[in-house]
């Protein structure tokens, strides 16, 4: 299994990804954590594409919601692609979207056989964790049912065994809301990674990397 985890895109450790992958190829570009947000869901694809292409990736969105009750061809056609791109958005909307189309099961299915990288940030990351309880103090849950017309799901992938808080001291958390979720998870004892938007979690068979800059 192959995992590189990170608080936003690359962090500061682009050569890690490159180092899982080999070299640029196709991605595929999941944006369905932007699900709840249609007039900005274009521009929000667009802005993670562009930084694929300079690098030399060739990216295509791959949108779950064209799977529904398609489980096999989902896995068929993300069996196609080396990199798996998973971005940002509402953790919850991402996990229930993960559940509708059977992204849960296909990407299981592939990590475990080494088919491909996946690559997550901020909600691609924090979907893979045991359990999303603690995230409702950053996204909200609400935006699943008006979205995908299912009750939000509080269990995680479980790919990794550390729940993550994203955006650590963050210019895009101005309240704070991420220090403040790391301490509860440090008050109640919950194993969990606090990563800046430069820290990335990488996971190569059963070896773990926390990277800090």
């Amino acid at each position: 299994m192959r995992l590189f985890l990170s608080s936003y895109r690359f962090g500061a450790h682009y050569d890690r990804l490159l180092a899982l992958v080999g070299e640029p190829g196709r991605v595929a570009v999941i944006a369905n954590a932007c699900d709840s947000w249609p007039s900005a869901r274009p521009s929000a694809v667009s802005s993670d594409l562009f930084p694929l292409r300079r690098l030399g990736f060739q990216p295509e969105e791959l949108d779950l919601r064209t799977y529904l009750g398609r489980p096999a061809d989902l896995e068929r056609t993300l069996a196609g692609f080396p990199l798996v791109w998973v971005r940002g958005g509402n953790t919850f909307v991402l996990r229930a979207q993960f559940a509708r189309s059977g992204a849960d099961v296909a990407l299981r299915n592939l990590l475990a056989a080494d088919a491909l990288v996946y690559a997550g940030y901020s909600a691609g990351a924090c979907v893979l964790t045991p359990d999303l309880h603690g995230l409702e103090s950053m996204d909200d849950p609400a935006e699943v049912r008006p979205v995908c017309g299912i009750e939000p799901r509080w269990d995680g992938l479980g790919l990794v065994d550390h729940r993550i808080v994203p955006h650590l001291d963050s210019p895009t958390d101005p309240q704070g809301l991420s220090r403040r979720l790391a301490r509860d998870y440090r008050t109640a004892g919950v194993a969990h990674w606090a990563l800046t938007d430069e820290d990335v979690i990488v996971v190569e068979g059963d070896r773990v990397d926390v990277l800090a800059r």
